[in-house]
């Protein structure tokens, strides 16, 4: 694979991950069901794409591939418990392999799948710590070791918090599904900080040969002014937004040829 090849995968790796999982996370209800059908869909992009040509839409083609991927192991799974719903039992709302047939890779992409799954993250039955490590390595596409960094912990003890939050989600049968209006309140905090450190990690970015990623600026503001839309009376919503934007400002001051 060319370099060029590698950067354009990356690219699409480091700005649809999140946008794409919370799509699947929706359509499965499975936090794991989904993590394992997006890697298959990347896999595949890196040994098609050099060859075959790079896709116009690359969102929509690692949608697509993933989809097809999750509704695979949906089957599977129906196959052997002999069951239509293997995973109603994780989510109400899900939906059948057959009407997933049908859903098209932009409406896996819509503009608030990410934000409604980042409420559904933030479940007050986890500790918060807990809550935050595994939405920003689940939804918001940010690496264990960029995490563990915002968190001043070892990778290893950051990347046991994610699993032991999997663990108790599934052991505990926590429903998921987005919470109704009256129960965002007590999740706010969370989702706040949540955005917070996104936007962080992109205005200072832990690793790579870039010291900004406007991708990830850009999208935390944009979940930003949606969270404000949403709950327009929360005061500290309105101060999120009003930071992130004043610190966006100087970004392009940060980077220069020096």
């Amino acid at each position: 694979m060319t370099e060029s090849g590698a950067d354009r995968i990356a690219a699409a790796f480091r700005e649809d991950w999140g946008r794409i999982m919370a799509g699947l996370i929706r359509l499965s209800g499975s936090f794991d069901l989904a993590e394992e059908a997006l890697q298959d869909a990347f896999t595949l992009a890196v040994e098609t794409w050099p060859r075959n040509g790079f896709p116009d839409n690359p969102a929509a083609w690692i949608t697509t591939a993933a989809r097809r991927r999750l509704i695979d192991a949906v089957r599977r799974e129906k196959l052997r418990r002999d069951k239509a719903e293997a995973l109603a039992w994780q989510s109400p709302s899900f939906t059948p392999p057959e009407e997933a047939l049908e859903m098209t890779a932009n409406s896996l992409l819509a503009a608030d799948d990410r934000l409604r799954l980042i409420f559904t993250c933030c479940h007050p039955a986890l500790a918060p710590e807990a809550q935050i490590a595994l939405t920003l390595r689940t939804l918001c596409g940010l690496t264990t070791a960029e995490i563990a960094r915002a968190f001043l912990l070892p990778e290893p003890t950051l990347a046991q918090r994610i699993v032991r939050a999997k663990r108790k989600i599934q052991e505990a049968g926590i429903p998921y599904e987005v919470p109704g209006r009256d129960h965002l309140p007590e999740r706010l905090d969370v989702v706040r900080h949540v955005l917070y450190l996104v936007f962080n990690e992109g205005y200072a970015a832990a690793f790579g040969s870039e010291l900004v990623r406007s991708d990830l600026c850009r999208e935390a503001i944009r979940l930003a002014r949606v969270l404000l839309d949403l709950m327009p009376g929360e005061r500290e919503n309105a101060a999120l937004l009003a930071l992130l934007l004043l610190q966006d400002s100087r970004r392009l001051a940060r980077r220069g040829e020096d």
